[in-house]
């Protein structure tokens, strides 16, 4: 989830019904693995996720009907489909939402959230075996920042900027390369926001 311009064609902006389909958790993860390895077929969606050939299925209809991902017509046969991420990346920014998109939007940031920390635990798990080039080049850090919404917006933009510095928008990757994946999170710390006190 990122504010940052849409390029046209690779990235999509979030409407509310697309928000509605990417609040579940298991579909955003559908979504995320078409569009880290490549196109699939329900059967090796199922087996990736440990879910029912039948759920991803139908998780699968649900992202088509949502206009997020698409049906690759060169391979497979009638008895198995071919799906592939329609775009690079989905766009949610709260700040031109309208009223029902933010709604929505909270549903669908929480689920982002989540699948990034499920992430990160994933990769942790993985440390161990890491190469020592890659290890040196990972960063797993936290900043405790006093900022107010404005320059927490500002901060966004900026690393976004950076990050399109190094983005590949050819779509393809170049050689000596491997998936990286960068998560960029800013919150309040939790605890923060708490709810008003009784009679107020």
């Amino acid at each position: 989830m990122t504010a940052s311009p849409v390029p046209p064609e690779r990235d999509i902006e979030l409407g509310t019904a697309a928000l509605r389909v990417l609040a579940h958790p298991l579909r955003l993860r559908v979504l995320a693995l078409l569009r880290e390895r490549g196109p699939a077929t329900a059967t090796r969606i199922a087996e990736a996720l440990g879910i029912n050939p039948g759920a991803a299925s139908y998780h699968l209809r649900r992202l088509a009907a949502g206009g997020l991902i698409v049906e690759e017509p060169d391979r497979g046969t009638g008895r198995e489909r071919w799906w592939k991420a329609a775009h690079r990346q989905s766009v949610h920014d709260p700040a031109t939402a309208t009223a029902k998109q933010r709604e929505t939007g909270r549903a669908y940031t929480r689920t982002v959230a989540m699948a990034a920390a499920d992430r990160l635990r994933r990769a942790a798990q993985e440390v161990a075996l890491l190469p020592e080039e890659w290890l040196e080049a990972t960063a797993c850090t936290d900043f405790l920042l006093h900022l107010n919404p404005g320059d927490t917006a500002r901060m966004r933009d900026e690393i976004s900027a950076v990050v399109a510095r190094y983005r590949d928008d050819a779509g393809e990757a170049a050689e000596g390369t491997s998936p990286v994946i960068l998560q960029v999170q800013a919150f309040l710390l939790p605890g923060t926001v708490l709810p008003p006190e009784a009679g107020t």
